[in-house]
Order: C-alpha cells, then structure tokens, then sequence
C-alpha cells in the first residue's frame, strides 16, 4: 500500500485536533469533511498524544488492522486516545493547548517467515517496521518510531514487543510465537497546534 501524501497527513493530524476540539465544544463527534484518495482506504491506524515540549505520553489508541476508512478512523482514535486510553485520566480542555498529536497510518501487516525464531533480530528492521504479536489469547503491538524513540536494537524490539502483549521477554524465540511486521506514514506537530511534519525514522 502506498504511503501517505504530505497533503493527506498534514489533513488527518489537523482532522485529529479537530475532533478533540470539537468533542469539548459540544460532546459530539464530528464527521471528516474528506473522503478523497487514501483518506477512503481502509487502514490500520493509530492517534498518539504527547506532552509538549517534554514528549511524555498522553495517550496512544488505534486501529492495527484495515477495518475502516481511514478519515473516520482517525476521528475514532482521536477522541479514544483522548478520552478512553486506560493508562491515563480524560484529557482535560485546557491539557489541548499542550498537546502536540500524530497520525501514523499503517500498511497491512505480514507475516515475519524465518526457518528458526533465531533469525527474528535479522528479518525486521528498527525504524522501518512496527511489530505485531500473536501468541494464544495475547496480542501486542508497537509502532516503528517506538525502539527510535527509546533507541532499542532489533532484540531488544522484539522483547519488549512480548511485554507490551503481557508475555515473558524471550518469548519471541518460541515457535509457536506469530510475529508480524507492519510500515506507516507518521505525521506530527512540531508544537501544540503548530506546523504539521513528516516523521523520519532513522537507525
């Protein structure tokens, strides 16, 4: 799947504030205004809100898998990363004003295929995929800018993947583990409301 235009991105960050905006106004969900191009494709994707200028997680909910057009997904998980990440109390009307938001709209996840879950740390790259988890009834998910932002190597992703998903760090190495590797087109503010970016990974 094609990567997200700079115009796209900068709309669906923009869509995203709004939303939140819109939900203090008058506690209601607003509709995107856009339906062109890639904003009608079917995606995964994630809203994140950080604490400005500081980075601090304040929240982060998305869709992993294309259930739903991309526009009105971002409208969803603006408003859940907003008010309904368990992690943290509801954003408060005035916490907006330092708030910075971002937009990763991810491609369709497959399958990492290795003859030996050894081979893992050699099939992935860090800060090119975002990594998924499937083991039983546990699931877990981290987007690429993640081992970036806390400057992991390929195994040490891995691990922390089983953590997020509630597994124990090397269970990554078991055969019966299903690892997946996704790409997304992430963009951000660079300040509360502020001009709007594309996110580069770099390793």
């Amino acid at each position: 799947m094609a990567g997200l235009s700079s115009e796209h991105g900068t709309y669906l960050v923009t869509l995203a504030r709004r939303a939140i905006e819109g939900y203090f106004a008058d506690g209601k969900r607003i509709a995107p205004d856009r339906r062109d191009g890639a904003l009608s494709e079917k995606r995964g994707v994630f809203v994140t809100l950080e604490e400005y200028p500081s980075h601090n997680l304040r929240g982060c909910i998305g869709y992993p898998l294309p259930v739903k057009e991309l526009a009105p997904s971002v409208v969803d998980n603006a408003l859940h990363a907003a008010f309904e990440d368990p992690r943290f109390p509801p954003l408060e009307k005035e916490e907006l004003q330092k708030i910075t938001v971002e937009v990763s709209a991810l491609s369709a996840p497959e399958a990492v295929r290795a003859s030996d879950p050894g081979e893992y740390p050699k099939k992935i790259k860090v800060g090119r995929d975002g990594l998924m988890i499937e083991y039983g009834y546990s699931s877990g998910l981290l987007l690429p800018q993640v081992p970036i932002e806390w400057n992991w190597n390929e195994a040490e992703f891995l691990g922390h993947l089983c953590e997020k998903a509630g597994l124990p760090q090397n269970m990554w190495k078991s055969p019966s583990v299903k690892i997946m590797r996704f790409e997304a087109s992430i963009f951000c503010e660079k300040s509360p409301g502020g001009k709007i970016v594309q996110k580069r990974l770099f390793k």
